[in-house]
């Protein structure tokens, strides 16, 4: 049985007693221990604050462990960039884990209030968790302000209580929380935090978030979200049931092909941003680029049917991919 729906609004910081007023501060503590419990070990906050050096160690291991669309820290980066970009992507790596892994919503919200107030200490020169630590350093070097990191947060919280989205304004609003943040964050570590590129940065973001989800649609049914919105199912005669069936039907393919659609246009508001970057950052970004248009190509090669098959690329689409940005820089 899939959970009720929930709209969308405007999101807030919502404090884990919004979810339930009577929580003590025993109770929420031994929820944190749940959590930390159902993560890898590594994940918990130390007693001690480790070394720098360590710190950083431990998210480079972190970042070169796992591998996303998102090219993090590769070694097109100059040397120096590396530790920052790890310090980054080990963030929201564990901020994403904190939400998604513990199969919980009132666990992850206690979770991520932790982690939120390691954020703060971290603000303050008093974190301990390695990320923190390692992120101090980058911070400091590259000005990079608390809201994009903060932002990030408030879409893992958003996730624990709202798993439908009304309009397709309610998903974009989403995505200015969980996928802008990030090439904001990639922009100030690089020294190119400017207003006109953080715009550009926002549509990459927003369509490259876009494309995942439409890339995932079984995956997140299966974990009680659907990001289409809800009214581009009217508009196309979808119905709940189509996100669960094995084969997309008619109507969900002709919705897909419409989401695809206007994706696309997103990706082509971004598109000047490469062109703006020094190299080999401008290699980086235009790889991601072309990744995530790579998606929306592998969507409609499958005449838009995701349920059956999940839409992936290929090593010899990469090295392709590689060779185009690499000629077009």
């Amino acid at each position: 049985m899939q959970p009720e729906k929930a709209t969308a609004v405007e999101p807030e910081e919502p404090a884990l007693t919004a979810l339930s007023p009577a929580l003590t501060e025993l109770s929420k503590q031994q929820l944190v221990e749940r959590g930390w419990a159902a993560l890898p070990a590594s994940y918990r906050i130390p007693d001690v604050a480790p070394t720098l050096t360590d710190a950083r160690a431990y998210c480079k291991q972190l970042a070169e462990s796992h591998y996303e669309n998102f090219h993090v820290a590769s070694w097109f980066l100059p040397k120096q960039l590396r530790p920052h970009f790890h310090s980054i992507y080990a963030y929201c790596r564990i901020s994403d884990d904190l939400g998604d892994e513990v199969g919980d919503p009132a666990v992850a919200l206690a979770l991520l209030d932790v982690w939120d107030q390691e954020l703060n200490a971290c603000y303050a020169g008093k974190a301990r968790h390695p990320v923190f630590v390692a992120l101090g350093e980058t911070i400091s070097e590259c000005g990079i302000p608390k809201q994009p990191f903060a932002d990030l947060l408030t879409a893992f919280r958003q996730d624990q209580t709202v798993t439908r989205y009304r309009t397709m304004d309610d998903v974009l609003a989403y995505c200015r929380y969980s996928a802008n943040p990030v090439g904001r964050l990639v922009l100030y570590a690089c020294g190119e935090a400017e207003e006109w590129k953080f715009q550009l940065s926002d549509a990459t973001c927003t369509a490259l978030q876009l494309a995942n989800f439409w890339q995932d649609v079984a995956v997140d049914w299966k974990k009680g979200r659907v990001y289409v919105p809800q009214e581009d199912w009217a508009s196309h005669g979808v119905s709940e049931a189509d996100f669960g069936a094995a084969i997309a039907s008619t109507q969900m393919r002709g919705c897909m092909r419409f989401q695809v659609r206007r994706t696309r246009g997103l990706f082509n508001q971004g598109r000047p941003l490469p062109a703006s970057l020094p190299f080999p950052l401008s290699l980086e970004i235009r790889l991601t680029w072309l990744g995530g248009s790579a998606i929306l190509d592998r969507i409609a090669a499958q005449e838009f049917d995701t349920l059956s098959a999940r839409p992936a690329i290929g090593t010899v689409d990469k090295v392709r991919l590689l060779l185009r940005a690499f000629f077009s820089i």
